[in-house]
């Protein structure tokens, strides 16, 4: 143990030596908290958490609801550090509905957009339920322009753990908060990227009423583009559908949907959205 380490542990006994004559809950917690606080600049993981918990007991017992929920966080720094991300969605979650208690839905969003950049790369389902909490948080507090940026982060998650329908439908809410915030630059791109997933599962159909609704949103070479791969899909034009999605603007859009366009199976999506629209057809004639 080095010396700083030794003194931080000495100044965390301290001070939990004096919690027993603090005046009051809030007082109580002060001293748990910075005894916390000592104890993990020690790296004395457990001890930490053990007073972060104390803390916040003592702030809920005070009705000191904001600062219960920023203890929350310092535990989920500690599960970062400790590498326990399986800790973070009870701690994420309790910091939120306090931030919330509150009357803080920005601090809520904030607390659950940390845990989901904490735990994305290892843990993406769990990053995708903090940002759709996240969404359904500030869309219940009116904030419609915020709504939209975790609106496209759980689209882009569910597009990486290919769950195409969920990602459709997500896109689908996406476009309908950015026309709300009338960011029509970015509508074009969501209608390419909703067309892709379309095609992604198959759905040329859904693809083409994509396209129908929202194509006056997008941009020329955007259109253009749309134009031709869904034309090429209809064809049964493999070449053109695969020079299409190799678009330079395709290709640097976020890095899921570049990725998505990568991996579309033309040859399957047009004999699925061929059936699709045989079906269709028959449906209206009987």
């Amino acid at each position: 143990m080095g010396a700083l380490d030794a003194k931080k542990i000495a100044e965390a006994e301290a001070l939990m030596g004096q919690v027993d004559s603090a005046p009051d809950e809030y007082a109580k917690a002060g001293m748990y908290y910075k005894a916390a606080t000592a104890y993990r600049i020690a790296k004395s993981s457990d001890e930490s958490k053990d007073c972060f918990l104390k803390a916040i007991d003592c702030y809920e017992n005070n009705k000191s609801w904001f600062h219960a929920a920023k203890s929350y966080e310092q535990i989920i720094l500690l599960a970062k550090e400790t590498g326990t991300l399986s800790e973070v969605e009870e701690y994420a979650n309790k910091a939120c509905s306090l931030y919330q208690q509150h009357g803080s839905p920005e601090a809520a969003a904030a607390a659950l957009d940390k845990a989901a950049k904490m735990t994305e790369s290892k843990h993406p389902e769990l990053a995708l339920e903090f940002y759709k909490r996240a969404l359904a948080v500030v869309l219940n507090g009116d904030s419609t322009h915020q709504a939209s940026e975790f609106a496209s982060k759980v689209s882009r998650i569910l597009v990486k753990l290919k769950r195409y329908e969920e990602a459709s439908k997500a896109l689908k809410k996406e476009i309908g908060l950015n026309l709300q915030t009338k960011s029509y630059g970015q509508v074009g791109r969501l209608v390419v990227a909703l067309v892709l997933v379309q095609l992604a599962y198959d759905d040329f159909v859904d693809a083409k009423k994509t396209f129908k609704k929202w194509g006056n949103r997008c941009e020329k070479q955007e259109v253009t583009t749309l134009e031709k791969l869904l034309q090429a899909v209809d064809d049964k034009d493999h070449e053109l559908a695969a020079r299409m999605l190799a678009s330079p603007f395709i290709r640097h859009m976020d890095v899921e949907y570049a990725l998505l366009s990568k991996n579309i199976s033309i040859s399957q999506g047009i004999q699925n959205g061929t059936q699709l629209e045989k079906e269709a057809s028959d449906n209206a004639g009987n």
